[in-house]
């Protein structure tokens, strides 16, 4: 479990296909402060496995599914990621709870700066516009944020210039993808009610 509170922008040193999964090495700083094999962070929003570590790199290895159901299709070496290590009970809980597991991707249709914060237009997959919340929750490569603007499977967040300069949006531009997780309420409300409608 996440907060989407990003922690800092890694960058990718390798991605590479190996016979048992894909490996992804990435250097950082932060996450890895006493970070132990086996633990949970989230990268891009999805949640990884700490398979191994060194002085200045995190390793994971990636199944070929979430390679393909992600925008990890598009890192290479030098790419910058948001990561998040995992939720401690003792921590604060400064965004929304985000469980790490990517819903779909999204299309940036516009980013661009509107006096001094940022305007973030994103489509979203088919159908998924259900989820979505004027004034509710949605995480983007991880990132906790605020829905502004509702228009079917499309949205609208803005975000401030902090947020731009430390995470990996300052990167974006129109027709790139982006990771989405969708409010985890809504889609336990929509399960548990299903059968009754």
């Amino acid at each position: 479990m996440f907060t989407g509170i990003i922690e800092e922008t890694g960058s990718v040193v390798a991605f590479t296909e190996a016979p048992d999964a894909w490996k992804l090495q990435i250097a950082a700083k932060a996450a890895l402060q006493n970070v132990a094999v086996g633990d949970s962070i989230a990268v891009n929003g999805c949640c990884l496995t700490v398979t191994r570590f060194d002085a200045g790199n995190l390793h994971f290895d990636v199944l070929a599914e979430t390679r393909r159901l992600t925008n990890f299709r598009e890192l290479d070496a030098g790419s910058p990621v948001n990561l998040e290590r995992s939720l401690r009970f003792d921590g604060k809980v400064g965004g929304h709870f985000v469980s790490g597991h990517v819903d779909g991707q999204g299309e940036v249709l516009v980013f661009e700066p509107r006096g001094a914060d940022h305007y973030l237009k994103i489509r979203g997959p088919a159908g998924m516009g259900r989820y979505l919340v004027h004034k509710g929750s949605i995480a983007i490569d991880g990132i906790s944020l605020t829905v502004a603007e509702v228009d079917g499977d499309a949205f609208a967040v803005w975000l401030i210039p902090h947020t731009v300069t430390v995470t990996n949006l300052r990167a974006r531009a129109a027709g790139q993808r982006v990771n989405l997780e969708f409010d985890l309420l809504g889609k336990y409300v929509e399960k548990l009610l299903a059968p009754r409608l």
